[in-house]
This record gives C-alpha cells, sequence and structure tokens, in this order.
C-alpha cells in the first residue's frame, strides 16, 4: 500500500475485562489520526472535495410525510461544520431516525434539500452519498467474519486492491482493538464487541459524515458508559463530521458539540448542550432537558405578582420580563431550590408537604407538594434532613428563575450564567 493510503493509527493499549468479556482500549491522545490524503470511493480514488464554505452538511428546509396526514419531519434546517459532532435528541416518535435515514439515502425527503460537502445529494443512491451509518442493531452481515463486514464497503465501492483492503481493515480492526476477532463472525461477539466492529466498518471508508442512530441501546450501562467514550474520542481524532441520534439525555449532554431538540419533527432548539440546559428556548426544551426536569408553575401575572395556585413575588428583572404577558409559567431548576426543615417568612419560601424524600448520590431529591396543590421536585446536597409527610418550606430564589410565555411556550426570561449553582453535567 503506498504512502498517500497509509493510516498513520498510533495507539497504546491497555486492556481490562469486563463482563462481556471485551477489552475496551485505553489509547494515547494520538489514536486514530487519519492520514489526510486518504482516498474516496465516489471520487475514484482522488482526495475528498470538501466544502468551499466549511460546511460539511446541510439540511434545509426538510419535509418529509407520509401519506395525507402524518408528518415525520417538517421544515427542517441545520448545518454542521466540518468535523461537529451533532447530536439529535427527543421522544420516540419525533422524526430523528427518519431525518438520519434522509441523510443517508434510505429515504427521499417530501421536500428540501440536503447538501454534502457543498453539493446536494438529492436522488443519489446511499453509496454515492459518502456516508457511513452505524445503526441500532449494528446490522452486521452473520455469515461473514469481521473481516469480511470491515472491509465490504471498500471491496463495493472502490478500486483499491485486496491488498490495499486488507491493510485498511487491519488499521480500523488495530485502532478498535478488534485484531483478535477479526475471523470471528458476529455471532460469536459481544454486544460491545459488535459495535466496535460496526464502527471499523464505517470508519474505514472515511466517509464525510458519519451517522450513528442509537449506537448503545442494546448495550449494559456500565459498557454503554464506555463506548460513550470511544465514540467521542475515535470521533474527534479522526475529524469526521456527525449525526449521532438518541434519546438518552446523558449522551446529547455529554457527546455533541451542540444538541438538536426535536419534538413533533420539528427542531425546538440547536445549541451547545449547556446553552440547551441554562437557557432552553421553551418550556417543551425545558421539561425535556434535564433529570429530574425542570420544575413549572402556571401563574397568572398580577399587579401585586404572580397568582394562581401558590403566590409569588415579581421583582425585577422578572416583572420587566413578564411585562404586558398575561400569562406566565415559572421554571426553576430542582438544584436551585432550597428545603428549609421549616417555613419561614420570606415571600419567595413556599409552604409545601413531603411526600417523597430519596437519598441519589451524595445528595437528596426530594419531592413536595405546594399548599395549592402543584408537586414540585428539589435536588439538594447532602441529606435534605426532612421525612415523609414533613410540613417545610421550599425556597425559589427569583435570580433562579426561568420564565416563559404560557400560551407561546417561548423563553422570556433566563437567569444571570455566572450566579448558577449547579450544571447537567460535564461539558
Amino acid at each position: 500500500m503506498t504512502d498517500e493510503h497509509t493510516h498513520d493509527f498510533r495507539h497504546t493499549h491497555e486492556h481490562r475485562r469486563d463482563s462481556h468479556g471485551d477489552t475496551p482500549p485505553t489509547r494515547s491522545s494520538g489514536v486514530a489520526t487519519v492520514a489526510a490524503s486518504r482516498r474516496v470511493a465516489t471520487d475514484g480514488g482522488q482526495p475528498r472535495r470538501r466544502s468551499e464554505t466549511g460546511v460539511a452538511l446541510e439540511l434545509t428546509d426538510v419535509t418529509k410525510t407520509y401519506g395525507e396526514a402524518a408528518t415525520a419531519v417538517e421544515n427542517l434546517s441545520v448545518s454542521l461544520r466540518e468535523g461537529e459532532l451533532l447530536v439529535l435528541v427527543g421522544p420516540s416518535g419525533c422524526g430523528k431516525s427518519t431525518t438520519l435515514r434522509m441523510i443517508a439515502g434510505l429515504e427521499e425527503p417530501t421536500s428540501g434539500d440536503i447538501r454534502i460537502d457543498g453539493q446536494s445529494v438529492l436522488g443519489l443512491e446511499p453509496e454515492a452519498r459518502n456516508t457511513a451509518m452505524v445503526f441500532q442493531n449494528y446490522a452486521l452481515y452473520p455469515h461473514m467474519t469481521a473481516r469480511q463486514n470491515i472491509g465490504f464497503g471498500l471491496r463495493m465501492t472502490t478500486s483499491l486492491s485486496d491488498e490495499e483492503v486488507a491493510a485498511e481493515v487491519e488499521s480500523a480492526a488495530e485502532t478498535l482493538d478488534v485484531t483478535e476477532l477479526l475471523d470471528a463472525t458476529p455471532d460469536s461477539m459481544s454486544g460491545g464487541q459488535q459495535q466496535r466492529v460496526a464502527l471499523g466498518r464505517a470508519i474505514v471508508r472515511d466517509p464525510s459524515v458519519f451517522l450513528l442512530d442509537e449506537p448503545l441501546s442494546n448495550l449494559d450501562a456500565t459498557l454503554r458508559a464506555r463506548m460513550r467514550t470511544e465514540i467521542q474520542q475515535l470521533q474527534r481524532e479522526l475529524g469526521v463530521t456527525t449525526v449521532y441520534v438518541t434519546h438518552d439525555q446523558t449522551e446529547a449532554m455529554t457527546m455533541g458539540d451542540r444538541v438538536a431538540v426535536l419534538s413533533d419533527g420539528e427542531i425546538q432548539q440547536v445549541a451547545p448542550p449547556m446553552n440547551c440546559y441554562h437557557e432552553p428556548a421553551n418550556l417543551f426544551v425545558a421539561q425535556f432537558v434535564g433529570e429530574p426536569s425542570m420544575n413549572t408553575l402556571a401563574m397568572r401575572n398580577g399587579r401585586d405578582g404572580f397568582t394562581g395556585p401558590v403566590d409569588y413575588p415579581v421583582v425585577d428583572p422578572l416583572a420587566d420580563a413578564a411585562h404586558g404577558v398575561d400569562r406566565v409559567t415559572i421554571g426553576v431548576r430542582p438544584e436551585d431550590i432550597s428545603v428549609e426543615p421549616e417555613a419561614d417568612d420570606a415571600e419567595t419560601t413556599l409552604p409545601a408537604r413531603v411526600d417523597v424524600a430519596e437519598p441519589v448520590g451524595g445528595g437528596s431529591c426530594v419531592d413536595a407538594t405546594l399548599g395549592g396543590g402543584p408537586s414540585v421536585t428539589a435536588a439538594v446536597e447532602g441529606s435534605a434532613g426532612v421525612r415523609e409527610r414533613d410540613q417545610v418550606g421550599l425556597r425559589l430564589p427569583p435570580d433562579r428563575l426561568h420564565l416563559f410565555d404560557t400560551d407561546s411556550g417561548e423563553a422570556i426570561h433566563h437567569p444571570d450564567r455566572e450566579s448558577a449553582t449547579a450544571a447537567f453535567g460535564p461539558v
């Protein structure tokens, strides 16, 4: 194999045996650095054509309908920079996988445009789009060895010699620590091993866009966490533009450069993970992102404060943000609520009855019913010092409240990020 086609896959391994018999590698920072001169199948061995704008993938007003009534995706527009990892997250049936399948060419949009490296791919067969997809069920050919599975795409779509394909497969296998499995068939592999073989089949093609459809959902929690790290590291060091579909918030918030939150086929917000958490665009994002989810209280905006099932004083800047808005929803993250063993006289402390108080990690999660009926959840550090049926006070600091227009659902105020007391997780 010529120098032009050589991978520079540099890594060190520390083998750790897990419950599945996998040995997830611990790699040096130089893992999987791919030579810039890699060939592309559809260009007959020529260097990959990059977009002049630096935009690797662009979806413009993409809509997918089935029949007259069912709309899976509606007017979806988003663009990805070269090397960016975008996570599509949302509840089941929100259009995540449909969007991925349209990018891959497994389905065609009803309207709109999809461009890869600046070129429209509408009407192109999947193999002509220079994408690589990893499915939830791995989609390995059961009668083929790992070696054959990894090399299948190269043999079908390139003019590389058998020797060149073999070298590419060996390099990918070494990167993913599956060299010992190259002559094994999928039925003899664990879930984690199958997943790495599926990843190898994708990366060996050096795609313009890497597509992953809930690739970790079939793994147990321990292996899922390890593979999450592996995929993130691999993607960054390969520098391949990636769209990652999941319903798992931990995956979304820890892996993505940006997160696109979908509901009913429409994008609700596209932003870095912590922006979605601290500055949700609307009520849907506010309640979907975060565990436990944001507490919300629907109120009326009165002259003397917010009124409803409970009353809350209006103070600056809440008053300014809510000016002219009749129906207001207060949002507050569980970690921003403090639980007082006894209710005090502060107007921002609301009387409540504890329904459940349970230890969670190094803290406690307290579910309580406010005097007016709604239930809220508080996440506090250490022991809450309260028990079921205790009468307590829940302090909702004005500087930690979010405000939403109840009628439109749109955010009208967020707390100052500088004063944030907690975050969802690693950024």
